[in-house]
């Protein structure tokens, strides 16, 4: 009898919870998640087999969520504990491209492509194998070019915190901002033993995303920093000028350039090359969306851009269809390899989500996701040069010979 009275108990016991759990997720289900649904899918419609994996996880939050409730010692940061749950969903996808964005984070990412933020001013970029940040250049006369940061140095911590393998766009937030506050950073520095500590004082950055001058021999010279909303017009402005003031060759600077916006590079190519194909892109779907030069007029002159390893996404988009239409010299080292397109999807609540949507390709067809473009004529920088936040034209040994390129074309 006591046997079956326990095994009665045991049942009931189990059956209470299974049916408490069972209510838990048809709560999350019918309640929570219709308000987090807040990009609409429309009328389409998904099997059983492909809702299950979904329903599984929404089953398992129910699970975790009550055993956190009822064991957790400390108090739950509702905010933060939904925050890594996005966070974790996207990152599993495994792409490095692909990432959520918080509400803070969105904000300073749209600060950052309007041309303005508030920040240590430094372009950063992050090998897709090792996770490792590094600083690619600093803005001259910005926070970090006065406290001393050097090309190549590596970014260890941040406030304490260790940030290789970290989600770029998290690592960069960190950095951002109120104007006058501080943000302590640690980096690895070649030579240096020990890592080295550098605390910054955030201040407003406008970031430099044209420059430009007319060099010797009336051969024009454009650095495009980033291919930011402002850059297109900066772009005309300096070649209008330039023309006005005589050039007879054009050098277009794209190293250490991370890219930027595909709507800003295809309507500056517009302003180069023959009415025709700038670039394609294709989605999972194969279908096939093309990016079209409207303008008939072409660049008339000699051409030459410079790129090397940190030229990556939309400054490969330029180079590569200068070269496929065979109206410029690529000059430097291979370019990053990141022939693919992301898209930024904002949500209702202020959040976003980056996504990889597709892969581009440049006229003729090349992909260069993990290839990227190769040179025309193959100049590596003097070592002595690379860890000069600015180099002197005179030195440069990859500017000089696209000079020497362009003034053979001239006579």
């Amino acid at each position: 009898m006591k046997k079956n009275y326990l095994t009665g108990f045991l049942t009931g016991l189990c059956g209470a919870l299974l049916v408490f759990m069972l209510m838990g997720t048809a709560y999350f289900r019918f309640f929570y998640a219709p308000r987090l649904q807040t990009v609409p899918i429309g009328d389409t419609k998904v099997s059983e087999d492909e809702e299950e994996p979904y329903g599984h996880i929404v089953s398992k939050l129910s699970v975790l969520q009550m055993l956190i409730d009822t064991y957790y010692l400390d108090e739950v940061d509702n905010e933060a504990l939904a925050t890594g749950i996005y966070k974790g969903f996207v990152a599993g996808l495994n792409d490095p491209y692909s990432t959520y964005y918080t509400k803070e984070e969105f904000s300073n990412l749209q600060e950052s492509s309007s041309g303005v933020y508030h920040g240590i001013g430094a372009v950063v970029s992050q090998d897709r194998k090792t996770g490792v940040i590094t600083i690619v250049r600093p803005y001259k006369d910005g926070p970090a070019y006065k406290v001393g940061l050097l090309p190549d140095d590596i970014i260890y911590k941040v406030e304490g915190e260790e940030v290789t393998g970290k989600d770029l766009a998290e690592v960069v937030s960190k950095m951002k901002g109120k104007e006058g506050t501080k943000v302590n950073i640690s980096i690895i520095r070649d030579g240096e033993a020990e890592p080295i500590d550098f605390t910054i004082v955030r201040q407003k950055i406008n970031i430099p995303t044209i420059e430009y001058e007319m060099l010797e021999d009336d051969i024009g010279y454009i650095q495009i920093i980033e291919f930011d909303e402002i850059t297109v017009s900066q772009f005309n402005e300096a070649i209008d000028k330039l023309e006005k003031m005589g050039m007879k060759g054009l050098v277009v600077d794209v190293r250490n350039n991370p890219g930027g916006l595909l709507e800003s590079v295809v309507q500056m190519l517009d302003r180069l090359i023959f009415k025709g194909l700038i670039v394609y892109t294709e989605d999972k779907y194969h279908n096939r969306e093309e990016e079209r030069a409207e303008d008939p007029n072409k660049f008339d002159k000699p051409l030459a851009v410079l790129i090397n390893g940190n030229s990556a996404s939309a400054s490969e988009i330029f180079a590569g269809a200068i070269q496929d239409y065979e109206i410029g010299t690529v000059v430097g080292t291979t370019s990053f390899g990141k022939g693919i397109v992301q898209k930024i999807i904002p949500l209702s609540d202020g959040t976003a989500v980056k996504l990889t949507i597709s892969n581009y390709f440049t006229p003729k067809g090349r992909s260069l996701n993990g290839t990227g473009v190769e040179p025309d004529i193959e100049v590596e920088l003097l070592d002595e040069l690379k860890q000069l936040v600015t180099i002197p034209h005179d030195k440069d040994n990859q500017l000089q010979k696209a000079i020497e390129v362009i003034k053979e074309q001239i006579q």
